[in-house]
């Protein structure tokens, strides 16, 4: 590997423009190579970030002697076919969330990653950044007592359906995949466990993916997970971790914005019947405030570097990802969407 980790970009879509400038922002990578279906897209694109080499196809960017690494932003039933084929062409990937589009997908991309001595690392950038990271710190420590519930959320807004990927039944769409997939990582590391039982319930768009779903996990440790998520609402995109002694707040769980990352500690009021006819005091509230200021995806991508380099372990494991994804196969099938 070269000083630094020198990329190759498989798709021009709107994450890949995020990662890219991420990247151009890390301290360990660098960007080498971009591939598109459409010449005039990879150009377009690698004009746009100083990318030295546009190709018209993903092949083309795999087989680059240059490229150390690949970050696969192509569709989510893209994912499985393209890992493989960089993992077998030695390179090193970076696969965009969710994983696959079923667990047995999953297997086999990290069964091949064994094979061929290659890193593969699922791409949930938020795991990597400080604020994540304080707050599972937080939860271990017993900050807020034993847990007992986690409440995530995570929806956006689209008016426009078509030919749009995420409402893409072949494309292996849907807000499970797209966003809900958030909700059950996080759940699953605080819990730090997998489910022993779940729900889930949809309302399907007329392509057969679930345009919003809503749903439970259940864990042995007696930790209830509920999470809501959807393509066509408004939310408040929050997290919520409450255990017997206090709570955790994470207003901004998924994108931490730069320089303003917090979350905050809190007790609520007891019940009237709790506190005995007591006065009680305004409930304590400690907000923690993250010190740093680096892109989200570039420390996503410096993240990822240290692993290949076998500095750090992986923030997102094998075991991880498969859990993962068994769980959004489980929740998809009780929403009533068809898996591909």
């Amino acid at each position: 590997m070269a000083d630094r980790l020198r990329w190759g970009i498989l798709s021009t879509g709107n994450i890949a423009r995020q990662f890219a400038t991420g990247v151009a922002a890390s301290r360990r990578g660098a960007l080498a190579a971009v591939g598109s279906r459409a010449s005039a897209s990879a150009q377009t694109f690698a004009q746009s970030f100083k990318i030295s080499k546009a190709y018209s196809s993903y092949g083309a960017v795999i087989s680059d002697p240059t490229v150390d690494a690949v970050y696969n932003a192509l569709p989510n039933s893209m994912h499985h076919a393209w890992t493989i084929a960089a993992l077998k062409a030695g390179k090193h990937v970076l696969c965009e969330k969710p994983l696959a589009s079923n667990v047995a997908q999953a297997k086999e991309m990290f069964d091949v990653a064994a094979q061929t001595g290659r890193l593969l690392i699922e791409a949930f950038m938020y795991r990597s950044h400080p604020q994540t990271l304080a707050v599972l710190d937080a939860v271990s420590s017993g900050v807020v007592g034993r847990v007992k519930l986690v409440r995530t959320s995570f929806c956006f807004r689209t008016s426009r359906s078509d030919n749009n990927i995420r409402f893409s039944s072949e494309l292996a769409g849907g807000a499970l995949m797209d966003i809900g997939c958030y909700c059950v990582n996080l759940s699953r590391a605080v819990a730090g466990a997998e489910p022993t039982s779940m729900t889930a319930t949809g309302v399907l768009h007329s392509s057969g993916v679930d345009e919003r779903a809503a749903g439970t996990l259940t864990f042995a440790n007696g930790i209830i997970a509920s999470f809501t998520c959807g393509m066509t609402l408004h939310a408040d995109n929050t997290a919520y971790v409450c255990g017997d002694e206090g709570y955790i707040e994470i207003p901004v769980p998924w994108k931490p914005p730069i320089g303003e990352a917090r979350f905050t500690v809190a007790r609520s009021t007891p019940p009237r019947m709790d506190s005995a006819g007591k006065l009680v005091a305004a409930p304590p509230r400690e907000t923690i405030h993250i010190q740093g200021s680096d892109d989200l995806y570039a420390i996503e991508a410096d993240d990822f570097a240290a692993a290949v380099a076998g500095e750090r372990a992986a923030r997102i494991t094998p075991a991880d990802s498969i859990g993962n994804m068994a769980v959004l196969d489980e929740l998809r099938r009780q929403a009533g969407v068809i898996i591909q």
